[in-house]
C-alpha cells in the first residue's frame, strides 16, 4: 500500500481555510480516496491543549519566540501522533495550517526570520513537508471582515492583531509562494465559497493527475 497524501490549506485569518478542507476531504472521497481533515494547533488532545494557550486572548504578553516555539512543540505531536501514522495506513490527510503559517506570522509577520522558524520546524516535522499546499489568498480587509461578520466563529489572539500585522502575514505568504513554488499552489480567496473551491478542485485534479502518471 502506497503512503497518502499530505495535503495542507493556509492563508490569512478568515480566508475560509477550514470550510474548504472540508469540501476537500470530501472531493477526495468521492474519487475513491480515504481522507480525513485534521487542524494545526491541534488535531489531537495534547496539540489542542498547546492551542488553548497559544490563541487565549488573555495571553498578550507572550514572546513572539515562545508562540513561534509553542506552534512548534504542538506540530511535533501533531505530526507524530496523527499524520505520520495516518499517510503510512494509506490516508490522505488534509490540514487546516501546517509549517508555511509559523513561517508567514512568526517568521515574517512577528519578524523572527523566516529561515530561523523554518529549522526550528524542519526539526519538528523531520524535514517532511506537504506533497501540495492550497494557499488561499485573501485580502487582509476581507479576511478581517468575515470574522467579524460571523459570532459562532472563534476569536482568537491572532484575530486581534492590527490590520498592519495581517498585511505582512500576507506578504510572507507571497514570500513563500516564490520561494516553494513546485509545492504552493496560490488561489484568490476574496470571492465565495463555491468559486475558490472550483479554483481548488482544479488545483487538486492537476495534482491527482501528476501523481497518477509519477
Amino acid at each position: 500500500m502506497r503512503n497518502g497524501y499530505f495535503i495542507t490549506v493556509e492563508g490569512c485569518d478568515g480566508a475560509g481555510k477550514s470550510s474548504i478542507v472540508s469540501l476537500i476531504r470530501d472531493y477526495l472521497a468521492s474519487r475513491g480516496i480515504d481522507a480525513i481533515a485534521s487542524r494545526e494547533p491541534g488535531g489531537i488532545a495534547i496539540a489542542e491543549q498547546i492551542r488553548s494557550v497559544i490563541l487565549d486572548t488573555a495571553n498578550t504578553a507572550m514572546d513572539g519566540r515562545t508562540e513561534a516555539l509553542l506552534y512548534a512543540a504542538a506540530r511535533r505531536q501533531h505530526y507524530v501522533e496523527k499524520i505520520v501514522p495516518a499517510l503510512k495506513a494509506g490516508t490522505t490527510i488534509v490540514c487546516d495550517r501546517f509549517i508555511d503559517s509559523s513561517l508567514a506570522y512568526q517568521g515574517f509577520a512577528r519578524g523572527l526570520g523566516i529561515d530561523e522558524v523554518l529549522a526550528v520546524n524542519e526539526f519538528a516535522i523531520d524535514k517532511s513537508f506537504p506533497d501540495l499546499t492550497v494557499y488561499l489568498d485573501v485580502e487582509p480587509e476581507v479576511g478581517l471582515s468575515r470574522i467579524h461578520a460571523h459570532d459562532e466563529r472563534e476569536v482568537n489572539r491572532l484575530d486581534l492583531e492590527s490590520l498592519a500585522f495581517h498585511r505582512n502575514v500576507r506578504e510572507g505568504y507571497l514570500l513563500l509562494l516564490d520561494r516553494f513554488p513546485d509545492r504552493i499552489v496560490k488561489v484568490d480567496a476574496n470571492g465565495e465559497q463555491g468559486d475558490v473551491f472550483e479554483a481548488t478542485k482544479q488545483v487538486l485534479e492537476k495534482f491527482l493527475s501528476e501523481q497518477e502518471k509519477a
